[in-house]
Order: structure tokens, then C-alpha cells, then sequence
């Protein structure tokens, strides 16, 4: 096997691939180690489902028509989502050997129970299409509300494993830590970078890349708490990011098959010595690392993130992102005819 950028990287921490292309997801594993696990989001959803629909329908269709749903009630068009997401998600699941990921709906991302009930809702429906429990992990977005979702999906009563993200800050990685969260995800860029033409861009994203500390921050916090939980860093955009990311140890990278592509080139790998850690040099403070930020249901939280005027700013721009892009695939569900006709 010819050394590569990937390659490289996979020896130093685990790949996810972040994506719903199952062509994808068996081009990048040929010949080579699988993927641990496959992440998605309404945005992924959405453009997978519309590229793959051809095959797709007949089996929508039939989910349709069998369980008598009218495509015109949200209740009935978010259950159809939530088996959109199913479909696409098995058949990336012969490419990995760990789970495969779904996201709850930004709608709900401020209501602890229907968050809940969310994530219970797609659990049972990828157990009965044949994933087990312990092969799904959800994704839920880092609010106050939905990090308290996490503690108690986490509980040995549910027992449903959980990632924390649209995740910005250090306060909001060390509370889904404190909820038990399989995995915080971090970002990289904001949300809005893959949906606009590029903005700024760092030539040295180790020294120069804003989020750099942050991340770096999260790393150091978690060995500090002994937390079990997995730091696995998203949105990321450039080969150069990849390696300032890897550098700073993370546990996992789930990066988009775009990216992966690229790194699956020989012309990527790096020098020797080019991956070594390193951290930013911040001094994480004691308070953050003692405070209890699920504290009287969350609200210890919510003024950490009210108090930061970035996390605020990127987290209500992922949800509006993710809102509009949930909402795009009910108006291309709504215009197929042969879901409008009810059972």
C-alpha cells in the first residue's frame, strides 16, 4: 500500500467518514481498513437523498403506503425523514466497524423530551431495518436542553449511546462529557463555510486558525477530567487542517469523502516528523474543568454560552442551517407524487 496522506493520519488516530455516499465509502476502504463510523446531518440527508432518490422511492413508497402516513402532517414527514436516514445510513454500514450516526431535528433542539423521544424514535426504526442499538450512535445538537437529552439517553435505563455537536466551546465539550456522551465533535469551521464560497483562509491553520486553542483546549480538558468521552473534530475543509487537527491528538477525524479522496492521494503524504503533537499552549482554567455545568438542568450551561458572543453566534446560525436544510427535504418529499397519494 503506498503511503498517503490518510494512510498516515490512520495510524495516529481513527477515521470517520463523514458523508452518506455508500460509492464513496467503498472506494475509500478498498484494499485498505475500514472506517469506524459514519456521521451525517440534515444537510448530508438532504443531498444524499436527492441524488439516490431513483433508488430510494419505491422502498419510501412502500413505508408510505404501509404504515398509512400522510406526507402533508410534520409528524408523519419527520417520521419519513427518519426513515430516509435509515436507508442511507445501511448502506454505508458494510464500510465501517462502528456505528453509523444520526442526527435529532434542529425543530427540537431546545426541548429536552422531544430530543429524547427523537433519538428513541430512530433507534427503534434502525433496530427494526436491522442495525442493532450498538451500532447507532445519535447525533444531538449542543444546546442546554439537548445536553441534558444526552445524560438521560446515556442512562443504563435507555442506554443509547450519544455525540454532542454544533459544539464551539470548551463549557459545552466538558458538559457532554459530564452527561456521559460517547463523542463531542468539535468544529473545525462553522456550519456556514460548506454552504457559501470560502472566507477567510489559514496558509498555517496550527498557529493562524482561530479554533486551534479551542480544540487544543477540549484535548487537554479531557485528559485532565479522565473523561471517557472521545474528542472527534468536524468540519473540516483542507489537507492543512487535517494535519494541524492531527497534531493535536484528538481521539477521531471524521472528514468528508471529498477530503478523504484527497488525502487517499500519494502526492499527499507528509514528511516525517510533520504529524508529531504538539498543544497550543493554552492554560485551561480550574473553574472551567470543576464547574457542573448540568447543574439545575442546564442552566449552569446556558449562562456559559449566553456569556460567549461566538458560541452563541455559531450555534444559532448551525441550527438555522440545519432547520432550513431539514425543511428543504420535506418540500422535495411534499413535491413527489407518489407520496402524495395517502394510503
Amino acid at each position: 500500500m503506498s503511503n498517503t496522506l490518510l494512510t498516515q493520519v490512520r495510524a495516529l488516530l481513527t477515521i470517520d467518514i463523514d458523508s452518506m455516499d455508500q460509492n464513496a465509502a467503498a472506494r475509500l476502504t478498498q484494499g485498505s481498513t475500514l472506517f469506524k463510523d459514519m456521521t451525517s446531518n440534515q444537510a448530508i440527508v438532504h443531498g444524499q437523498a436527492t441524488l439516490q432518490w431513483d433508488h430510494l422511492s419505491p422502498a419510501v413508497v412502500e413505508y408510505v403506503r404501509a404504515n398509512g402516513l400522510d406526507i402533508s402532517s410534520e409528524e408523519d414527514i419527520l417520521k419519513i425523514i427518519n426513515y430516509l436516514t435509515v436507508l442511507l445510513a445501511k448502506q454505508v454500514l458494510p464500510y465501517l466497524t462502528g456505528r453509523v450516526h444520526a442526527q435529532t431535528s434542529p425543530s427540537i433542539a431546545y426541548d429536552t423530551q422531544k430530543t429524547v423521544d427523537h433519538a428513541r424514535a430512530l433507534v427503534a426504526l434502525f433496530e427494526a431495518h436491522g442495525v442493532p442499538k450498538d451500532r447507532v450512535c445519535i447525533k444531538i445538537l449542543a444546546t442546554p436542553e439537548s445536553i441534558i437529552a444526552c445524560q438521560r439517553l446515556e442512562a443504563p435505563e435507555i442506554g443509547i449511546r450519544t455525540l454532542a455537536t454544533c459544539l464551539f466551546s470548551v463549557s459545552q465539550a466538558v458538559a457532554a462529557s459530564q452527561a456521559g456522551c460517547l463523542y463531542v465533535a468539535p468544529y473545525f469551521n462553522e456550519l456556514r463555510v460548506h454552504f457559501q464560497p470560502p472566507g477567510t483562509t489559514y496558509n498555517d491553520p496550527l498557529r493562524k486558525h482561530p479554533v486551534i486553542p479551542v480544540i487544543s483546549s477540549i484535548v487537554q480538558a479531557f485528559k485532565e477530567l479522565g473523561s471517557k468521552t472521545l474528542v472527534m473534530p468536524a468540519s473540516i475543509v483542507s489537507l492543512d487542517e487535517i494535519i494541524a487537527l492531527t497534531k493535536l491528538g484528538p481521539d477521531h477525524l471524521t472528514i468528508s469523502a471529498t477530503i478523504l479522496e484527497e488525502m487517499a492521494k500519494p502526492s499527499t503524504a507528509v514528511e516525517e516528523g510533520a504529524l508529531n503533537p504538539v498543544t497550543s499552549g493554552v492554560d485551561l482554567s480550574n473553574e472551567i474543568l470543576r464547574t457542573n455545568y448540568l447543574a439545575d438542568g442546564g442552566k449552569v450551561l446556558a449562562e456559559a454560552i449566553d456569556n460567549d458572543a461566538e458560541t452563541t453566534r455559531k450555534l444559532k446560525d448551525a441550527l438555522l442551517i440545519f432547520g432550513e436544510m431539514e425543511q428543504r427535504t420535506k418540500e422535495f418529499l411534499r413535491k413527489d407524487e407518489a407520496l402524495a397519494i395517502k394510503a
